[in-house]
């Protein structure tokens, strides 16, 4: 069933906001010599699951973790989009393996603030209200060419019967790989409701951008509004 009046999409336009604009109660820190001030959501994931270990500017970087709490939590899930024992299942991965480490955990904002300020090229998150003197704070966004990707093609997701029966709704929030031909290459789910997310990820790999000079990235919002 189509509901255009229960869809808001914002696609391609969240480019360099401030870190507080993305990620309400946490910040992205990291030492003085990461020559970075912005970062990329999905390049932030990359580092902290050891993915990559250096930024685009070639500066090595190091994850470093808060321990578990409402600012671990807040990180996970707004960042990596996973829960505390996939993290250190992934981590053990990396270790037994050979491909990596188990970073450096740390019991405050404090011990964070001060290690990352000590630490070449460690990056890091702490509370937004945390102070960050001695550390630079980064932030979230995507490349500013994803500016120039408009959407010209959008497809209405379908909304599930049953859950609008049952008034259950929501935003769900996508991070969309855009190819330079302007298609959806892939699209991840980063939160919501998971069956309102499988109906948006369907929907939004039909949906076709402006064309680019290269591979973009850009995150999108849809709201299934039960009450409509």
């Amino acid at each position: 069933m189509k509901c255009p009046k229960s869809l808001l999409v914002a696609a391609g336009l969240m480019i360099f906001f401030p870190v507080n604009a993305l990620a309400g109660n946490v910040k992205v820190i990291a030492n003085s010599s990461v020559k970075a001030d912005t970062i990329s959501a999905a390049e932030l994931k990359r580092v902290f699951l050891e993915e990559k270990i250096s930024l685009g500017d070639g500066t090595h970087v190091e994850p470093v973790l808060e321990k578990d709490g409402p600012v671990h939590e807040d990180f996970l899930q707004e960042y990596l989009g996973i829960s505390e024992d996939d993290l250190q299942a992934h981590y053990q991965t990396l270790l037994f393996t050979g491909r990596g480490f188990m970073p450096k955990v740390l019991g405050s904002d404090a011990e964070v603030v001060a290690h990352v300020a000590r630490t070449r090229g460690a990056i890091g998150y702490v509370s937004s209200t945390a102070s960050a003197e001695g550390v630079k704070t980064l932030a979230i966004g995507v490349p500013s060419e994803s500016a120039e990707r408009k959407l010209i093609t959008r497809v209405e997701p379908d909304y599930p019967e049953t859950l609008k029966r049952l008034n259950i709704g929501g935003t769900v929030r996508l991070r969309v790989s855009i190819s330079a031909n302007g298609n959806v290459e892939d699209v991840e789910l980063l939160g919501g409701n998971p069956i309102l997310g499988e109906s948006a990820t369907f929907t939004v790999k039909k949906w076709v951008y402006t064309a680019g000079r290269s591979r973009t990235i850009a995150e999108v919002s849809i709201l299934f509004d039960g009450q409509r």
